[in-house]
């Protein structure tokens, strides 16, 4: 019974936080800038800065590439799936399509898998060099207003404006990298796979 009692106590609470999350928060007024105290948002930084934006879109055009590259495969196993069902016993008497189906089902997932783990190893490599890119950018910042101590933005609620890093950041990187060179596909070396 008490097990209820909370559950019902637990559905409560969350209808009760969703309906005052869809409600109207008025906005923040700021506390003073605390001296040496600095934020830095570095997910903002790639998802607004014009690199980052190049970012999305290289791995979008490239992701693309890939669907293009699996369609044929998953067209092909499911006209033979089909072909296969329908047929029944007498398409197939020995099994020798159906496992000659299941070879090549298996090739079309290894070859999808491989083609997911270039386009992770390949997002990764350009966001370092994104973030390669942002450290000095960041460094300098850090030096020009004094900060004592950087908080990692992203993890921060609020944060008076003035304190945070990001912005003046995204303006410096979008003049030192406006965009990634157009990048391909990365194999991934061998020990990152294991």
């Amino acid at each position: 019974m008490k097990l209820i009692a909370l559950g019902a106590f637990a559905v409560a609470t969350l209808v009760a936080g969703a309906a005052s999350a869809q409600t109207q928060t008025p906005p923040l007024t700021h506390g003073p800038v605390v001296t040496g105290v600095c934020a830095y948002n570095p997910q903002a930084l790639i998802a607004t800065s014009t690199a980052g934006r190049s970012l999305a879109t290289g791995l979008q055009r490239l992701g693309e590439e890939v669907r293009g590259e699996l369609a044929p495969y998953a067209t092909s196993l499911e006209s033979e799936a089909t072909a296969l069902q329908q047929g029944g016993q007498a398409a197939d008497p020995d099994g020798s399509r159906a496992r000659a189906w299941q070879q090549r089902l298996q090739e079309a997932q290894q070859l999808e898998e491989t083609r997911t783990n270039e386009l992770r190893y390949t997002e990764r490599l350009q966001t370092q060099a994104i973030v390669t890119a942002a450290r000095p950018i960041i460094a300098a910042l850090y030096q020009e207003k004094g900060c004592s101590i950087l908080l990692d933005g992203g993890n921060v609620l609020a944060i008076n404006p003035q304190m945070d890093l990001t912005e003046a950041a995204v303006q410096r990187l979008n003049q030192a990298l406006p965009s990634l060179p157009q990048f391909t596909r990365s194999a991934v070396p061998a020990q990152a796979q294991q």
